[in-house]
């Protein structure tokens, strides 16, 4: 052995996992039982979120007729907040999101604690009804799972943090992650398969996972956040907790005043930010003389809008933002939401985040696999949980698809109570199908799914071939359901998991 051997055996040596095999033994059972005890909520909030990060492209996809606008004059601008000021109620805000580089078409949605419309913005400015009602179904089961809001978000927050706690003790609990990092044993063991991929999805798109888990965890308890700092710091007055990053409400004042010349404040905006662009306009108050326009910009070179100017009623300037009037914190929260549903670059970070979040879906699914699969090999079989987990991996897929096609033909189907519905008796019928195997009605389902897709595929798509929106999501799911089709042709009925 040469002087250079001896050397590079020296270096390997001194490296060590810092974990103890006991420790590592420990951390692992830890991985497993909490995947094991959050795996079907991480599994749903993960599914839900990867089909919702194509949202704006749902929504056309539901309502074919919506005005995609690539620009909007600020005249444009104008004319549609007072049209949604006339047809709104009194009390509610006004949102105009405004087409921008990577992302087209504009919308107006006004809301208040007790009301919600939201409208699509033509060239002109004209306003036409945006209800696309799958696409808020599924926006809603992501962030809430349709509880009440607050017990909602907070199941939710709790979910990123298990799913944030696996992504670590994953990592902790295999030494080898590095060295087994492009190590994928295809077409063995059908168990080892499932471990490999299971492994190496999980390292591959770690850093996507690990941002995904930390900014749903934050997203998802910030009011639990801002309640423990408002206990901390400020006797329980969570008001000034916001106020640190909200700008308070104006004083009241509900004196009739008309809405000043938008058109002129947006112009304004701009020659004082002349290097940002106007990506939102919100109108607080409208019609009334403590009225708020808050005129938001963005930079090229920056995640989130940075620039800020409110005008009041009299159009008059109350306060200007910019970046560099900002605290580093302040900046970091106002990406949370971007870099979680992917709101910045356009398609190809849409396409990005999709095929990521399949990634995440199949890491959740095969974690759970292979606790199942393990017990078989140890004479501890658990067919009834091998059903049920069948049913929640192939059945939830199964259970969206129906309840897009029930959006389609019967827009008024009351869609959360059909999906919690068909959760329930499809978990129950799993769980008592003792005749059926596991595998047998995963692959079952995976025919259904396969069918479902094609059809919603076709029956909404074929109108349109001759010219109209949401071809792309179409195109999506015929191709998802072609792949799945050949993937099933391709296998064979699996013995056993």
């Amino acid at each position: 052995m040469n002087d250079q051997s001896v050397q590079n055996n020296s270096r390997a040596k001194k490296w060590r996992w810092p974990l103890s095999p006991e420790t590592v033994r420990s951390v692992l059972s830890s991985h497993s039982v909490l995947g094991l005890a959050f795996a079907a909520i991480i599994y749903i909030v993960c599914l839900t979120g990867t089909v919702a990060v194509f949202a704006p492209d749902l929504e056309r996809w539901e309502v074919p007729a919506m005005p995609v606008v690539t620009s909007l004059s600020d005249a444009s601008a104008a004319r549609a907040i007072a049209e949604a000021a006339q047809r709104a109620p009194a009390d509610t805000t006004l949102y105009l999101s405004l087409p921008t580089a990577s992302q087209d078409g504009a919308s107006l949605t006004a809301f208040s604690a007790t009301y919600e419309h939201k409208w699509g913005v033509a060239a002109d400015g004209a306003l036409s009804d945006l209800e696309a009602v799958w696409t808020e179904f599924l926006i809603h089961l992501h962030i809430n799972l349709h509880l009440p809001r607050s017990w909602g978000q907070f199941i939710v927050g709790l979910t990123g943090v298990a799913l944030l706690s696996s992504l670590v003790s994953g990592i902790l609990a295999h030494p080898r992650v590095l060295r087994d990092a492009f190590h994928l044993r295809l077409g063995g063991s059908r168990r080892l398969q499932e471990a490999d991929l299971h492994n190496r999805l999980g390292i591959w798109a770690l850093p996507f996972h690990f941002t995904l888990a930390l900014t749903g965890a934050l997203l998802g308890l910030s009011t639990i956040i801002v309640a423990m700092l408002a206990m901390l710091l400020y006797r329980g007055d969570m008001g000034k907790v916001y106020e640190l990053f909200l700008d308070p409400p104006p004083k009241v004042d509900t004196r009739a005043m008309p809405i000043p010349d938008i058109a002129k404040l947006i112009a304004d905006a701009r020659a004082r930010a002349p290097v940002a662009a106007p990506d939102n306009i919100m109108v607080e108050r409208p019609g009334r003389a403590d009225m708020r326009i808050s005129i938001h910009s963005g930079r090229p070179q920056w995640l989130t809008q940075q620039d800020e100017v409110q005008y009041d009623a009299r159009g008059q300037l109350i306060h200007q933002e910019r970046p560099q009037d900002l605290a580093a914190g302040t900046r970091m929260l106002s990406g949370i939401g971007q870099l979680h549903f992917g709101w910045f670059g356009g398609m190809p970070v849409r396409i990005a985040y999709g095929l990521l979040g399949i990634a995440l879906c199949i890491v959740t699914s095969s974690g759970v696999t292979i606790w199942l699969a393990r017990r078989r090999d140890r004479g501890r079989p658990a067919p009834q949980w091998e059903r049920i987990w069948a049913a929640i991996c192939w059945g939830q897929p199964v259970i969206l698809v129906l309840t897009a096609a029930l959006a389609f033909v019967l827009p008024q189907t009351p869609l959360p109570l059909v999906w919690l519905g068909l959760t329930i008796l499809s978990v129950l019928a799993a769980g008592m199908a003792k005749a059926l195997p596991g595998p047998r009605l995963s692959r079952a389902l995976q025919w259904v799914l396969v069918a479902g897709l094609l059809i919603v595929a076709l029956l909404h798509g074929a109108p349109l071939l001759a010219g109209g929106q949401g071809l792309l999501v179409d195109l999506l799911l015929l191709t998802g359901g072609i792949a799945l089709l050949l993937a099933l042709l391709r296998s064979r009925v699996p013995a056993k998991v």
